[in-house]
């Protein structure tokens, strides 16, 4: 027996006595995804990423452990609901137009001590001053680097299209303009480099394409390092208490973490491992969380319909998008359905030894946005469930 197919059997006695879809995290694996991440730390904070995570129970079990300090949020109606949950520290990765939650956070001492906000530009320093609605408290701010490769004079870009702020002079600027506005503080950086922490290296039967990412990622850290602690001695001169520089990815952890500059890394998907970080040179994961279709109808030889599991992921339309059939091995979308609203066809010799009722398992493209599509996730230890607890969706929230 496979190691995969003993792990569909684990998984099949574990939620025997449940009807799919199911959704589960292997704690196993869970566990030994945070252990890798933080030795490829080297020492170094992981600020663990809520937006894929999205379940409370999780992000817990999260920073119990150590090498893990603080989380990072993906909007400030998360961030502050993270806070009141009793998250400590709290940094928010994007920029907010959130104003009934910027009063909030301006009207309570709690709040404004626990949860940082992204900017990158004087106008959303602005828009916060005008939602106080009379709140006094400070309101902590990150500035966030861009960190995308610039050639050619600047007529090629590779990396995400994220803030404005690209030269040490300008991240400095602004810096200079939080400080001169009464009742904000410059407290971090942040630089996420997702060309490097979130594009895989070793794509299958792309050889050329895999070593052309390979050179384009070693340009691209040798750049933004110099960069960055560039960055950083601009800042510290304006702000001599500046308390963390956040970087990386995981993709990137090692890479980003042996820079001198940066103080803790951020890092979620690594937990999970969905099928777009089996791409990768720089390490190897455990896949952790699945979910499960029951097989609804047997169309015919080598066929089997699943219900459901039409659940792409966000980025650019492709393939690559898709939840990915696992296990058992061998299965494969119907090139002319593809993964279906309500149901879906898979083709493969597996199907035949499919009876209806049966689960199909399969791994989400991304991480996080699993929980988008399942109110509960099944705990699972060994070959039981130990525990069901509930993702934010479970908890009512839907924050994007």
């Amino acid at each position: 027996m496979t190691a995969r197919a003993a792990d569909r059997a684990r998984y099949d006695r574990a939620t025997a006595h449940l009807d799919a879809p199911v959704a589960i995290v292997d704690l196993d694996a869970f566990d030994a995804n945070a252990d890798d991440l933080v030795r490829r730390a080297g020492g170094k904070p992981i600020r663990v990423a809520s937006k894929s995570v999205r379940c409370r129970a999780l992000l817990e079990r999260t920073l119990a452990r150590d090498g893990f300090a603080g989380v990072m949020s993906y909007t400030l109606a998360e961030s502050l609901w993270l806070a009141r949950s009793g998250f400590e520290d709290v940094l928010l990765a994007y920029p907010s137009a959130d104003r009934a939650r910027y009063a909030e956070l301006a009207a309570d001492p709690k709040l404004a001590s626990a949860v940082t906000v992204m900017v990158d530009d004087p106008a959303q320093l602005d828009l916060i001053d005008a939602a106080r609605d009379g709140g006094r408290e400070t309101v902590c701010v990150c500035l966030e680097l861009d960190t995308s490769l610039r050639l050619l004079g600047g007529r090629v870009r590779v990396g995400a299209r994220r803030s404005p702020l690209h030269s040490p002079a300008e991240v400095a600027d602004l810096a200079r303009a939080v400080t001169r506005r009464e009742g904000f503080e410059v407290v971090g950086i942040m630089a996420y480099e997702g060309h490097v922490a979130g594009v895989g290296d070793a794509v299958a039967g792309r050889p050329l394409r895999s070593r052309a990412v390979r050179l384009m990622q070693a340009a691209a850290r040798r750049e933004l390092a110099e960069r960055r602690a560039a960055v950083v001695r601009a800042v510290r001169a304006v702000v001599p208490g500046l308390e963390f520089v956040n970087g990386g990815g995981t993709g990137s952890v090692q890479h980003t973490a042996a820079e001198d500059a940066v103080t803790e890394i951020a890092a979620g998907s690594g937990l999970y491992v969905p099928r777009l970080f089996d791409n990768y040179t720089s390490f190897r994961g455990r896949p952790a969380a699945l979910f499960a279709q029951p097989v609804v109808r047997r169309p015919g030889v080598g066929v089997v319909t699943v219900l459901g599991g039409g659940y792409p992921a966000s980025g650019a339309a492709g393939t690559d998008r898709l939840p990915v059939p696992y296990l058992p091995e061998g299965l494969r979308y119907d090139p002319q359905e593809g993964a279906g609203e309500v149901q879906t066809p898979l083709l493969g010799s597996p199907a035949d030894d499919l009876l209806i009722g049966d689960k199909v398992w399969f791994r989400h493209a991304k991480a996080g946005e699993l929980c988008e599509r399942f109110d509960a996730l099944h705990l699972v230890e060994g070959d039981a469930v130990t525990a069901t607890v509930p993702t934010y969706r479970g908890e009512g929230h839907t924050f994007l």
